[in-house]
């Protein structure tokens, strides 16, 4: 199992840099890590319940706590909160961020949705 051995959160460029005691290290965006959210809320409660998160370019995070030793829960500034990011589904978001943010951007393009908020 791995474990989180360093947790930054560069809220200027909205990115939580991540490193493992495996030597991996990964900066991984706000809004991924928000529409990549292991809640059952964005995820359902099977593969074919994935709820696809739009207008979550600005999102940032206001809170990291800690779960246990093996997990943090992350807050975001439009209000999500029920996502607990283990340290191993972080090390997966980190390995498998190209191909995640691509299916993502295309299940957008495919809905007519938008990375941006909407206007207020």
């Amino acid at each position: 199992m791995r474990t989180a051995t360093e947790l930054r959160l560069d809220r200027a460029a909205r990115v939580l840099h991540v490193a493992f005691d495996d030597s991996n290290r990964f900066a991984l965006p706000i809004e991924y890590l928000r529409v990549e959210s292991p809640s059952a809320e964005v995820q359902g409660h099977g593969p074919d319940q994935r709820t696809i998160v739009p207008g979550c370019r600005d999102v940032g995070i206001t809170g990291i706590e800690p779960v246990g030793n093996y997990a943090v829960r992350l807050v975001f500034d439009d209000g999500h909160d029920t996502g607990i990011y283990s340290w191993e589904y972080l090390h997966e978001l980190g390995r498998e961020q190209g191909p995640r943010w691509e299916r993502y951007l295309n299940e957008l393009a495919a809905r007519g949705l938008s990375r941006d908020p909407p206007a207020r």
